[in-house]
């Protein structure tokens, strides 16, 4: 049976309320009361009843996380399960619990709001969804505090990469190692995507570097089989880039097998690079050349303004966090 708040009182010789408060950090208890009361808790495995907390404060102390990509990849997701782990332990040490929102309750089907109110969520995180869906959009038309991660979206914050100034890192990194034929092939489109690419035309006009068109393709994120297949047709052109950037580190992937496959050595016949700098990518050989997104800063200031407009509905938003990028050289971009 769990331990009652009654037992650990008896425990401690003090009154409930006593305990009570040394446990919520109330200023009127000593420190010595509030040692002892803690010490004790832990030994009996005593944990606060969170329907009783629920009550007392009038909220759940639960978020929300909506994380659907088109890929259905879940966590295992490349960059957003680094993202939602570090969120997860920022939530988790301010004392809240995090709850998947979904379309399912046992063998039934509910709405993105109805779970939400069904699990009484105090705020929700939202990645990596079609934000132009009715019910994403009937969310972010409502008073539950949210916070999105990657796309602006309605009156709440989002933090997102500098996705801008790290393209153009890559660019001119990639462009001074002497590369003049530059392709991209970029994820399917969304806010990111069209930021990446604003970026890489931009940077190369700036450069007086020309883009064909045909260097310039469409693919999947975290789609390797389907970056193979655009990336072979790159090196069959009969002016081919030296250089290619992939979508993400992920699918950078497709791009090394597409060159094995074709007997092309990287960097030495084709240069290769990404974009994200997941964690996965050390084990890559050769290193790839790639702009780190830092999902660690991305997922806890998530979690943090989440938390900040749950605690004071009142507050407004204080607008958007852009976190920045940075380049990781790698060993995949030859000097020519």
């Amino acid at each position: 049976m769990p331990v009652t708040i009654r037992a650990l009182a008896n425990k401690c010789g003090l009154s409930v309320s006593t305990v009570s408060k040394a446990l919520n950090g109330y200023t009127d208890i000593s420190e010595a009361t509030r040692e002892a009361v803690e010490k004790a808790a832990k030994e009996m495995g005593y944990y606060p009843n969170a329907h009783a907390r629920a009550l007392k404060y009038g909220k759940s102390y639960n978020l929300g996380v909506l994380f659907a990509d088109d890929t259905h990849s879940g966590l295992t997701h490349a960059f957003f399960s680094e993202v939602l782990e570090s969120f997860k332990k920022e939530a988790e040490s301010a004392g809240f619990d995090i709850t998947f929102i979904s379309h399912n309750l046992g063998t039934g089907r509910i709405t993105y709001e109805e779970h939400c109110h069904y699990r009484q969520i105090d705020g929700i995180c939202i990645a990596a969804v079609n934000f132009a869906d009715k019910e994403i959009q009937n969310l972010f038309e409502g008073t539950l505090p949210i916070v999105s991660i990657d796309n602006v979206c309605g009156k709440w914050p989002c933090v997102f990469s500098d996705n801008d100034t790290g393209m153009s890192l890559l660019v001119r990194y990639i462009a001074k190692r002497g590369h003049r034929k530059i392709a991209y092939i970029h994820g399917q489109d969304g806010e990111s995507t069209r930021q990446r690419l604003s970026a890489f035309k931009r940077t190369m006009e700036q450069l007086h570097l020309q883009v064909p068109e045909v260097y310039i393709r469409p693919s999947h994120y975290t789609d390797p089989e389907h970056l193979q297949k655009v990336f072979t047709e790159l090196m069959n052109m009969e002016d081919r880039p030296t250089c290619v950037i992939c979508s993400d580190d992920f699918s950078a992937y497709g791009a090394f097998g597409a060159a094995e496959a074709l007997g092309l050595r990287i960097p030495e016949d084709v240069s290769i690079a990404g974009f994200d700098g997941i964690e996965a990518m050390k084990y890559m050989h050769p290193h790839l050349t790639t702009v780190r997104q830092d999902t660690d800063k991305i997922g806890r200031d998530a979690a943090r303004r989440l938390i900040s407009l749950v605690e004071v509905p009142s507050q407004p938003s204080r607008g958007n966090i852009l976190v920045p990028c940075s380049l990781i050289e790698g060993e995949t971009v030859r000097k020519i």
